[in-house]
């Protein structure tokens, strides 16, 4: 038997007509689960009594001049949901924290003000984790429900990288079958490992700049995916990719909420800590925790401004390509790529996404493009 729910549509008064135009759609889908749905536009009365809290890109008009206006941006709506949580939100609420920009900072901003209930608060990586799979799925000729264990580390909406050290494929067609359950490792599928570290790069970036990541569609099957999840469990033996406050697992820096992968099970979910051959360097670690340990810094105001990441490698790049006269743009290729062979061996089949280190001059927090909140 299904659970029936009441929606509650929270936002400001501003945007009471969209709400309104939401809530027709929401019923004219004739749900059985859903037993009512309407709006809220007091503060006062958000939140009221609410068993789950799903908590999206806020809506804002106001423009920001850098980066560090951004972030900081986030502060006082997270504390002030914080406090409605806290205040009116059911004792046992769940909070869920998806979005196109800010995700993990979003999500320990949360966790900081509504410290009673911070261990429910989560943050969903598994649109990330789609979006991987289909691009994939498409290279395999294959379908992405067959793709398993895909893990997200690090910044959802940020410098992260996709794992696919474990990723599994189900129901191949080639010459080797077996049953259903019959899986096989994903890198012993696909021989071009250039296409790995060029192609599936680029593809995932693509996505970032056209601004296509997280559309509706994926937002909405990634939220309710983790949802159902949380109080049903995961499939058994399955990784899932999940952004909680880390504690240290894995040699993360604490405090900060990273992606990782976990199980759920028994109404709360597991880091998979004992999970073998998954350890990460210093050198990809520094590189993905970076920026979400400045990002918290600077919107608390401890840190003034936003450095991004660069390793020596791509200093040393960069040094290069401003030391040499280039004039010609294939020469400027080879320059660019001079230090490919670099790369270490554990970071092969780790897969970086990462923005660019230029943030527009005026951005709207609403519409900002690019994940981690730079406009490509």
């Amino acid at each position: 038997m299904h659970t029936e729910i009441s929606i509650t549509l929270f936002d400001n008064k501003q945007a009471e007509e969209y709400l309104k135009s939401l809530v027709v759609e929401t019923q004219d889908l004739a749900s059985p689960v859903l037993r009512s749905v309407s709006i809220c536009t007091k503060v006062e009365e958000a939140f009221c009594q609410a068993h789950v809290i799903v908590v999206l890109d806020e809506s804002t008009d106001k423009e920001v001049s850098t980066l560090e206006d951004c972030l900081r941006s986030r502060v006082p709506l997270c504390r002030l949901y914080g406090y409605l949580i806290e205040k009116n939100a059911h004792e046992s609420v769940r909070v869920i924290v998806g979005g196109k920009t800010f995700v993990n900072l979003k999500t320990v901003l949360l966790m900081r003000y509504a410290p009673h209930i911070a261990y429910n608060v989560i943050a969903v990586a598994l649109g990330v984790e789609g979006e991987a799979k289909a691009i994939l799925a498409r290279k395999l000729k294959t379908a992405p429900s067959y793709i398993k264990d895909v893990i997200i580390w690090g910044n959802i909406s940020g410098n992260n990288y996709v794992d696919l050290r474990k990723t599994r494929v189900y129901r191949y067609e080639s010459a080797i079958w077996g049953s259903l359950h019959y899986s096989r490792p994903l890198l012993n599928l696909i021989f071009d490992s250039e296409w790995v570290k060029r192609e599936f790069v680029a593809t995932l970036k693509n996505l970032t700049t056209i601004g296509r990541q997280f559309g509706g569609i994926l937002a909405a099957h990634s939220i309710a995916t983790t949802l159902k999840y949380w109080y049903h469990g995961s499939p058994p033996g399955e990784i899932v990719s999940l952004g909680i406050l880390s504690e240290g697992q894995f040699g993360i820096h604490k405090g900060i909420v990273f992606s990782m992968p976990v199980k759920f099970e028994n109404g709360t979910w597991v880091v998979l800590t004992d999970l073998k051959d998954i350890e990460i360097s210093e050198q990809i670690m520094t590189r993905v925790t970076s920026d979400l340990i400045q990002e918290k810094l600077v919107a608390l105001g401890d840190k003034i401004h936003f450095q991004p990441y660069q390793s020596e490698t791509e200093l040393h790049k960069k040094d290069k390509r401003i030391s040499l006269p280039i004039t010609d743009d294939s020469q400027e290729e080879q320059v660019s790529d001079e230090h490919e062979d670099l790369v270490p061996d554990e970071e092969k089949n780790l897969v970086m996404y990462s923005r660019p280190d230029v943030v527009a001059h005026t951005c709207n927090p609403n519409t900002l493009g690019g994940r981690g909140g730079c406009i490509t």
